[in-house]
């Protein structure tokens, strides 16, 4: 799991003053990256950001020998001509998606689906089938205070922090 400061998930408090302790004063760019941060933690907190789903909010299984496929050079994840399994590359622009890293399905029932943490299984949610939606915690900001929470780098570049 990363350990750069920047790859967990913090309270917006924390952000800002981290952020400042370092920058010492705000610009143009600082506003502008608190207001992205500000505004992530705002998003209602779905499945989608952690397990890799379909259009319609369903859990993708992870196709075989997904992790050795992913790692060959040519499946990089960038269009072109290369061989490939179009199984293979719906589930890897979905897990593309995905805010936090290293999520698990754990249980995937009628009306329910468990994740877990892959790095520490006491870090566990459900959500509802019906709405996608964890009736435990609204908002990612709800979310902030569970420890080791990690940011992919789409999150990062959703926030602001990476191009």
């Amino acid at each position: 799991m990363p350990t750069e400061r920047f790859h967990k998930l913090i309270p917006m408090t924390t952000f800002v003053i981290e952020y400042y302790s370092n920058e010492g004063y705000a610009d143009l760019q600082t506003l502008r990256l608190m207001n992205n941060y500000a505004n992530f933690l705002k998003q209602p907190l779905t499945l989608g950001m952690f397990v890799p789903v379909d259009p319609q909010g369903n859990v993708l299984k992870e196709p075989k020998n997904y992790p050795i496929w992913k790692t060959l050079e040519h499946n990089d994840g960038k269009e072109n001509n290369g061989v490939g399994f179009n199984e293979y590359k719906i589930y890897q622009k979905a897990e593309k998606n995905c805010l936090f890293e290293g999520f698990k399905l754990d249980y995937n029932g009628y009306s329910r689906v468990r994740i877990v943490a892959s790095y520490n299984p006491s870090i566990e949610l459900s959500f509802n089938k019906n709405d996608l939606m964890c009736p435990l915690f609204k908002d990612i900001e709800a979310f902030t205070h569970l420890d080791d929470i990690y940011l992919t780098s789409n999150a990062l570049k959703v926030i602001g922090i990476e191009k």
